[in-house]
């Protein structure tokens, strides 16, 4: 007996050494992430201080960018995993191949969102105030939303390159630039929020259009200190020497890129769309729904930067990993990050839940917006072990280029599970949109179970740059 315990503790613990490495990859990461989302923070309890219907138009245009985010997280992404393992066969040429393949990706992506979202957007906002029955509280809504989305717009393109470039260094081992440039970001971010929300030191007053100008105005400032330092020291970023002496990228490298990068492309467009779509079920019952969950969602945002962080990093160590052909180390390594992911997670959890009772307190909105606030954050909390323990799941999968897979697992699940719980609780039952949410949760113990067994089975453990 002692001994299957010591044979359990010894894969999925790791000594000093791994968590030193683990940890060098993970916290710029979770730093970077960590102040954008309590700047963002900030950011939501600035405007949640102007009204209830500002917050709200905000809120669900960010849930809109939010599926154009993803879809650039995806588009790069699929090139990442090359990436990652062509740093791992130390291919430099390799790696400018596939930031190249990205830029068009990014390009392609940025200019169809954008045309969509001039034609449509009023469209889109307009879908997640059904509920609402104050019609005058639904058009000042609408109003706040199309004026914040104009602007947003043109921080796309810049968002658009940072991803690109932070992305790659990344994959390359180098976490402390994007994480210095996001740091600026957020403090240019809150500065001008301050400045241009409530009209300090001679700015205008302009309310929820400020907070958009401030993200916009930040996009530009990081996307400017990555590229800046990128090309400056080509010494460490060898990729970048002759990085734009053409943007043609070998097709058979385009084949194998899309093979494996565009199931990663849909999966991230329709899991982002899946989200959007569960956030839509739960506003029929109201748009103190819209608050509860936006105020719900940015203080989950803080949280959740130990998985993604931590999912960040099983992607990069493990395909660099996959990429020098060391499978033994791979596997063992990556039992020990979701272990160590899953633990962490469970801890903050624990602060989370003591946190929630007074985090909606600083909203200028109505009780009942408050109360659903505190009711979706301890819900949350409650399943954070979980999602953490997904998200490990499904990097270690997409490391080894099992996208196809990741597809199945992620946004055809959402569709075909989370959001049909949704659709049809919220359309044909009275059930609370509280009980609504945390079936939602418990529906994802499937993909647990599925994560699980396809991890275990290793059919993640393989090479895909080899020739």
């Amino acid at each position: 007996m002692k001994t299957n315990k010591t044979t359990v503790f010894s894969r999925l613990i790791g000594d000093k050494q791994f968590y030193k490495m683990v940890l060098a990859v993970a916290v710029p990461i979770m730093l970077q992430n960590g102040i954008t989302n309590f700047v963002g923070l900030l950011d939501n309890i600035m405007i949640g201080q102007i009204g209830t219907e500002q917050m709200s138009g905000a809120a669900i245009v960010n849930q809109l960018i939010f599926v154009y985010n993803l879809c650039i997280f995806g588009g790069v992404s699929g090139a990442g995993i090359f990436t990652a393992q062509y740093f791992g066969q130390k291919d430099t040429e390799g790696v400018r191949n596939t930031f190249r393949f990205k830029l068009w990706m990014a390009l392609a992506l940025t200019t169809i969102t954008i045309v969509l979202f001039l034609t449509a957007g009023e469209a889109l906002i307009h879908m997640y105030l059904k509920g609402e029955a104050n019609s005058t509280d639904a058009e000042a809504t609408l109003m706040y939303g199309k004026h914040y989305l104009l602007i947003m717009l043109a921080g796309l393109p810049a968002f658009m390159l940072g991803q690109v470039y932070a992305s790659t260094l990344r994959e390359c081992g180098e976490t402390v630039l994007p994480m210095k440039a996001g740091i600026t970001s957020v403090i240019v971010n809150l500065i001008f929020n301050y400045l241009l929300i409530y009209g300090k030191l001679g700015f205008p007053e302009l309310g929820v259009r400020g907070a958009a100008i401030a993200t916009v105005i930040s996009r530009y400032v990081e996307v400017f200190v990555i590229v800046f330092w990128t090309h400056r020291h080509t010494e460490k970023n060898t990729f970048a020497e002759g990085l734009y002496r053409t943007l043609k990228v070998p097709g058979f490298l385009i084949q194998k890129i899309l093979l494996k990068g565009t199931p990663l492309l849909l999966n991230e467009t329709l899991w982002a769309a899946g989200m959007a779509m569960l956030t839509q079920c739960y506003s029929v019952r109201g748009l103190n729904v819209v608050a509860g969950l936006n105020i719900s969602n940015t203080i989950n945002n803080v949280f959740n930067i130990v998985f993604i962080a931590l999912g960040d990093s099983v992607a990069i160590i493990v395909g660099q990993l996959l990429g020098s052909g060391d499978m033994k180390k791979a596997r063992d390594t990556d039992n020990k990050m979701i272990a160590f992911s899953v633990a962490c997670c469970s801890a903050a959890a624990l602060i989370m839940l003591i946190m929630a009772p007074l985090f909606p307190r600083f909203y200028n909105t109505n009780a009942e917006a408050k109360v659903l606030a505190k009711q979706f954050i301890m819900v949350t909390a409650i399943f954070m072990p979980q999602n953490a323990f997904l998200h490990a799941c499904y990097f270690t999968l997409r490391s080894g280029g099992k996208t196809m897979i990741t597809f199945l697992f992620d946004s055809v699940f959402i569709w075909c599970v989370s959001v049909v719980i949704a659709f049809t609780l919220s359309r044909f039952t009275v059930l609370p949109v509280i009980a609504i949410y945390t079936l939602v949760q418990i529906g994802d113990m499937i993909k647990c179970l599925v994560g699980f067994i396809l991890v275990k089975k290793g059919i993640w453990l393989q090479n895909i740059v080899s020739q």
